[in-house]
């Protein structure tokens, strides 16, 4: 059986990434055919430009990004907090240390050749989000790399290298073609896209109309004589063949 491909495309500091995760997992675990389904995490940053780390406070930063006072900032992480807890994720945002994903996103490259990836993007949004981690330290990323089963200079070779930058990039430029501009951001057989964290039910409900599309269904009952019931009225097969199953 043919399986069903899930790209997500989405940035380990993006607070709705983590909480669409969560809720494409609820609707995944609630899927028949989840067993089919291949996900594969693409690289998306929110800020290329951004340095290697940023000083202040998330709140601060967010303040200074969108033009609100540090007031309307706390309120607004404080809200986004509490739609993550639904989700059962306990945001930490006050001890966030923003910074640079770009090498965060070359270890999950990394991590998909140990077949590690879908670990390694659940880590990362967790070390920055809940665990107050700096993600774009590279002790850190060693770190994490060691707890996925990495070896620390396997990882720390990477870091010191251009290794994986091409399949970052490769990704971005494949959001620009798609016409992704914010994350996340769901592709499905690469012919089907879902926008932003949506509802588990808004997931599933695509989830099923994409493998019904792929996954047509055959029928292969030819005989006329069958009994049948349609529109209420139910024809029963002739009286010989009733006679057979009788015996």
């Amino acid at each position: 059986m043919q399986p069903m491909t899930v790209e997500i495309w989405s940035d380990i500091v993006c607070p709705w990434c983590y909480i669409g995760k969560r809720r494409f997992e609820s609707a995944l675990a609630r899927f028949a055919h989840r067993e089919q389904v291949a996900i594969i995490w693409r690289s998306f940053e929110l800020d290329p430009r951004a340095p290697q780390r940023t000083l202040g406070s998330l709140t601060d930063m967010l303040a200074r990004k969108i033009g609100v006072s540090s007031a309307q900032a706390a309120t607004m992480n404080a809200q986004v907090s509490a739609l993550a807890a639904k989700e059962g994720l306990d945001y930490r945002l006050d001890r966030a240390q923003h910074g640079n994903t770009f090498d965060a996103h070359r270890l999950i490259h990394l991590a998909a050749a140990h077949q590690r990836q879908g670990a390694a993007k659940e880590r990362l949004l967790r070390a920055y989000f809940c665990d107050g981690l700096p993600i774009s330290d590279h002790e850190t990323l060693v770190a994490i790399g060691v707890e996925l089963g990495i070896a620390a200079d396997e990882v720390r070779a990477m870091l010191t290298s251009a290794a994986y930058a091409d399949a970052v990039r490769a990704d971005e430029r494949r959001a620009t073609a798609l016409g992704i501009s914010g994350v996340p951001f769901f592709v499905i057989d690469a012919q089907y896209g879902v926008s932003g964290a949506q509802a588990p039910e808004v997931f599933l409900d695509t989830l099923e109309q994409v493998w019904a599309k792929s996954h047509p269904l055959t029928n292969i009952s030819t005989t006329a004589e069958a009994g049948s019931c349609d529109d209420g009225s139910c024809v029963l097969p002739p009286a010989h063949d009733l006679a057979q199953h009788a015996t």
